[in-house]
């Protein structure tokens, strides 16, 4: 009767001992397939061209650098135009806009192209100072706007810009910018 016993808790635990090992080989089957699958996974990393470094966005909101960044290219893309391209120059803004205030600069945006298609003023823009306040999402650019017709300079003036961002998940959008007034003219 000992013997019978002992054959049936042996059959229990060799049974056990099967399944178990049964459960260790599918367990090794897919971390092998897991571990294959994330070391051929495509990584993102969001490269910018116009700068070495990292960067990186969190749900807090942009940094301060990140928003300046940000600022520069959007105000030279805003600010240095031609008559040769400025369906792409208005494409291009309209892309950085807040789908809230997409309309509202396209009619601002329209109104520019309608003003300086086909003149041959174009203008540039060097910019000497920005201050950006990530909290309120706005920052001002301040520097040299010079005017051209044709090849001639006709004008060159210290201007300030103040664009407004509104920020949806990780994205900044473009929700207004305006020229501010000189202090100068103010008093």
């Amino acid at each position: 009767m000992r013997a019978e016993f002992a054959y049936e808790e042996a059959q229990k635990y060799l049974r056990q001992r099967n399944w178990l090992a049964l459960v260790a080989g599918g367990l090794a089957v897919t971390t092998l397939f897991g571990v294959g699958a994330a070391a051929n996974r495509d990584r993102e990393v969001v490269l910018v061209p116009v700068t070495s470094e990292r960067l990186s966005l969190s749900s807090a909101g942009p940094d301060a650098h990140y928003l300046e960044l940000v600022t520069r290219d959007t105000a030279l893309m805003l600010l240095n135009r031609s008559p040769q391209g400025l369906d792409y120059w208005m494409a291009e803004i309209l892309k950085l806009a807040d789908p809230a205030a997409h309309g509202r600069l396209k009619a601002e945006l329209v109104k520019i192209v309608d003003e300086q298609r086909g003149s041959d003023i174009s203008q540039a823009f060097v910019i000497r100072k920005m201050e950006v306040d990530p909290a309120a999402l706005t920052s001002t650019v301040t520097g040299t706007l010079k005017t051209f017709v044709g090849a001639q300079v006709i004008a060159s003036n210290d201007r300030s810009f103040r664009f407004r961002w509104s920020r949806h998940g990780l994205a900044l959008g473009l929700v207004g910018f305006e020229q501010l007034q000189d202090q100068s003219q103010k008093d």
